[in-house]
């Protein structure tokens, strides 16, 4: 096995190892009689949606674990923290293959999303409720013993809520024939993101680290509103690599001006712009033609949105520092200085 507590690599190396572990489990489920195709299917299905991404959620488990104890990790406390990121890793799937269809995308990681694969197409529904299923399996079969199994269950149900309930609100902010710029606010884009992605991104990884380190979550409060502000610091640099990154650098194109998104961008544009430059967004934001795009981002730069961007930038890293240092644990401290240095000024 490779050294559990040598470098990054190592470590993801090891990370992988256990993913195996978890599928042949998975494959072996004593509670349904398997075939042949039935293994196969949900096999390849896993293969091809869970550990394809960067894996950042899922190792970040690991690596707030070691902060939190300071000393090595056994081989079975690896193990457990391994299998609590890979359940991380298991719900970003679900999610994922469930929106993709949603969103109607084409492409996932550099290939054609799940559901466009041939034979696949609705099958991709059932496949997104398995991949919610197989995290109360793994969890019941390392974690049943240990005392905070009942906390983990209920971490991952309210954070599933949580998330689902933010897709809704970006869902229905965006409705065909509805689309209506000037509900766009600060406030809005918040709600949102804070819902949709900080929470499984941002808190979810740190919580599952603190409740295998023996941490009541309630006593934790400031944590995790340190990191659902780091969540929203995370998607604001999203929204702004989506228009100004480099799609070799990012690994997609972004398309959220012409998806009518509710992002960071259009929200700061909407404050900064005056009455004709208003008129422009209104008249050609969420709109198919390259040609109308071009005027957006025409119209981005006129406002110089980029150093918008910049200085919230260093304000946010600013606060996140100085609430971070607020902090009585020098653990805990550790754990969100790794998580912020991992994000500040990144490019992809």
């Amino acid at each position: 096995m490779a050294n559990p507590n040598g470098t990054t690599s190592d470590l993801r190396a090891v990370f992988l190892e256990v993913y195996s572990v978890l599928k042949s489990e998975l494959l072996n489920d004593p509670a349904f009689e398997w075939t042949d195709a039935s293994r196969q299917w949900v096999e390849r299905m896993l293969d091809y949606n869970v550990p394809g991404g960067k894996l950042n959620r899922g190792l970040s488990v690991i690596d707030s674990y070691k902060l939190l104890k300071a000393d090595e990790l056994t081989k079975d406390e690896v193990f457990l923290a391994s299998a609590l990121g890979w359940c991380v890793e298991w719900l970003q799937a679900y999610f994922l293959v469930l929106d993709d269809i949603m969103d109607n995308s084409h492409t996932r990681r550099g290939q054609p999303c799940w559901f466009r694969v041939p034979k696949v197409g609705m099958i991709a529904v059932n496949d997104g409720i398995i991949l919610r299923n197989h995290i109360p399996r793994i969890l019941k079969k390392h974690f049943r013993g240990k005392p905070y199994y009942v906390d983990l269950l209920d971490l991952f149900n309210e954070v599933e809520f949580q998330t689902a309930s933010g897709q809704m609100i970006d869902l229905i902010t965006t409705i065909e024939g509805e689309k209506d710029l000037s509900k766009y606010s600060l406030p809005l884009h918040r709600r949102i993101v804070q819902y949709k992605t900080a929470y499984y991104s941002f808190y979810l990884p740190v919580a599952c680290a603190l409740l295998m380190a023996g941490e009541n979550l309630d006593n934790h409060v400031n944590v995790k509103d340190v990191l659902i502000d780091m969540g929203i610091y995370f998607q604001v640099q999203d929204d702004y690599l989506d228009c100004f990154g480099e799609p070799e650098m990012i690994g997609k194109i972004g398309t959220d001006i012409e998806d009518f998104k509710c992002s960071w961008l259009v929200v700061k544009a909407l404050e900064h712009c005056n009455e004709e430059q208003k008129k422009i967004l209104f008249e050609h934001y969420g709109k198919t033609d390259p040609a109308d795009v071009a005027k957006i981002k025409v119209l981005y730069n006129e406002i110089n949105l980029q150093s918008v961007f910049t200085e919230y930038e260093s304000k946010s890293y600013e606060k996140l520092t100085s609430s971070i240092e607020a902090h009585p644990s020098k653990a805990v401290q550790a754990v969100l200085k790794s998580f912020l240095g991992k994000i500040y000024k990144r490019q992809k």
